[in-house]
């Protein structure tokens, strides 16, 4: 009879991934010193954008329409079209919508759309501006603030009839990847367990009047390796870094802090008494994070309902407001938006689980560099009300705004962002691996090539990302960063009045291709 003892199996090793520096194109959305100025004009941005975007537009409208019958000419200014005569012109897109909000005006109640039968487009540039009428446009929908050419002829009426558009499509993508690299091929099962996953997660709201507190226990258990099987803790330990992509604490609801009675409380020393601040939602989103961090690195963003400015770029949450967490160098508070690189690799060295040495699993791996877009969905929904839904989609959208090479195009005009003088930070000089948007209803997914016809898929394409709700939803994001496949993990009661956990469950039919 053998005394032979089994050996219990070795808990699973964390892969690990880097944070890169910037490099000279890579945007930067911190307002500095130099630039915290709030005196310029709007109307500086939309020249800005126009002078950063008007090379690119012109180049691929050029090579798309130098060869038309007719012979189309560039025409520099817009009013200088000639009635009858083939042409294209270049500009900054504007939408007349009468149900858009007038900013000068006492905010009416929010619309959840914009768009009607009587919107009307026009394109300007610092000549003027003219009004774009035709069949085209049915199915070309555009928002104010996008920069593009259009194609076609003056009616006698002074419009300008289109016949076709062009924008600038994607920019170069900002990272070069090896297509040598075995961990490219997608179809191989082999190094599937061998992947790096970034994981994302949007809107926990922590505070809210519904919280999803146990849920919220459960994805920290899960990510820090203590929850689920070990198969889940095989995957837990592929996940290299969490993004949280906005609205972690919950907007505080209207007359939360008492009635008008009691908001007209006895003054003191000529002060009004103020109204009572728990920080106890803030407490417990610093210990989790404290629990995250301890981990795994963390990045970080403040969304709509967060405690930090309304304009875009919202700027990071000061570090001092997330207790011991920030004692970790390891935690990052992020603008909004956000471009991060990073890189994975056998060349960035592994962390553990509970202390375990390094994995061979990880050996002979060749390191891949990935640039990721984090939006906390400000600009995505903003553009949406701009559009009939369906045909119209929040992923559909943002796959626009990669084609206009802007992601935030309705800034300034119906969505706030700080008054650039000299820049435009939103415009994208390259295109991102992975472009990340928080705060959305529900998950979505697409890939995005150039608009290059029958070459669309031997090119590379950006995976983009719709990332729910947490508290709504249950939902955490796993993004692999060698393939660019997508799953997700679903976190759920099995009834909230039975209070038992469900284990964390894979949605293996999440992948989607667009």
């Amino acid at each position: 009879m053998s005394n032979a003892h089994t050996t219990p199996p070795s808990p699973p090793t964390r892969h690990t991934s880097a944070v890169l520096d910037q490099t000279p194109s890579t945007p930067s959305f911190i307002i500095d010193a130099k630039n915290k100025s709030y005196k310029h004009q709007y109307s500086n941005i939309y020249f800005t954008r126009l002078t950063m975007l008007k090379k690119p537009v012109f180049e691929r409208a050029m090579a798309r329409w130098k060869d038309l019958k007719g012979s189309p000419v560039c025409v520099p200014r817009v009013l200088d079209v000639v009635k009858s005569q083939l042409c294209w012109v270049l500009g900054t897109v504007y939408m007349d919508m009468p149900l858009k909000p007038n900013h000068s005006l006492p905010p009416p109640p929010p619309r959840e759309k914009f768009y009607s039968d009587e919107d009307s487009i026009m394109l300007e540039d610092e000549s003027g501006r003219i009004k774009l009428v035709g069949d085209r446009l049915k199915s070309t929908r555009l928002v104010t603030g996008v920069i593009m050419a259009a194609l076609g002829m003056e009616t006698p009426s002074g419009d300008f009839e289109v016949i076709d558009t062009c924008s600038a499509d994607l920019a170069p993508f900002a990272e070069v990847v090896s297509t040598n690299d075995d961990s490219m091929d997608v179809d191989s099962s082999s190094t599937a367990h061998r992947d790096e996953y970034l994981a994302v997660v949007s809107g926990l709201s922590i505070g809210a009047e519904s919280p999803a507190d146990a849920q919220i226990q459960m994805l920290v258990e899960y990510l820090s390796g203590e929850a689920g099987g070990r198969d889940d803790q095989m995957l837990a330990s592929q996940i290299t870094r969490l993004v949280i992509a906005g609205n972690s604490l919950s907007s505080v609801p209207d007359g939360e802090n008492g009635d008008e009675e009691e908001n007209k409380k006895s003054k003191k020393f000529g002060a009004a008494i103020q109204p009572n601040f728990s920080p106890h939602p803030n407490s417990t989103l610093s210990a989790h994070l404290q629990d995250l961090v301890s981990a795994l690195p963390v990045h970080i963003l403040p969304g709509t309902d967060d405690p930090s400015g309304a304009i875009l770029p919202q700027q990071p949450f000061p570090r001092a407001m997330f207790g011991r967490a920030a004692s970790f160098e390891t935690f990052y508070c992020e603008t909004n938006p956000a471009w991060i690189r990073v890189r994975c690799g056998t060349d960035m060295g592994t962390s553990t689980l509970e202390g375990v040495g390094p994995s061979a699993s990880m050996i002979g791996r060749s390191p891949v560099t990935r640039s990721l877009l984090v939006t906390s969905g400000q600009p995505v929904l903003d553009m949406y009300k701009y559009f009939p839904t369906p045909p119209f989609t929040p992923v559909s959208i943002a796959a626009m705004t990669l084609r206009w090479r802007h992601i935030a195009p309705t800034a300034p005009d119906t969505l706030w962002c700080h008054p650039y003088r000299e820049r435009d930070p939103f415009v994208l000089k390259e295109t991102p691996d992975v472009y990340i948007i928080g705060g959305m209803a529900k998950f979505d997914t697409a890939l995005v090539g150039p608009e290059h016809g029958g070459e669309k898929k031997a090119l590379r394409r950006c995976r983009v990302v719709l990332v729910p709700s947490f508290s709504e939803t249950g939902v955490l994001v796993l993004i692999n960063m060698r393939t660019l496949d997508v799953r997700r993990v679903n976190f759920g009661l099995e009834g909230m009045s039975m209070g038992g956990p469900q284990s964390p469950k894979e949605d293996q039919d999440a992948m989607q291709e667009g």
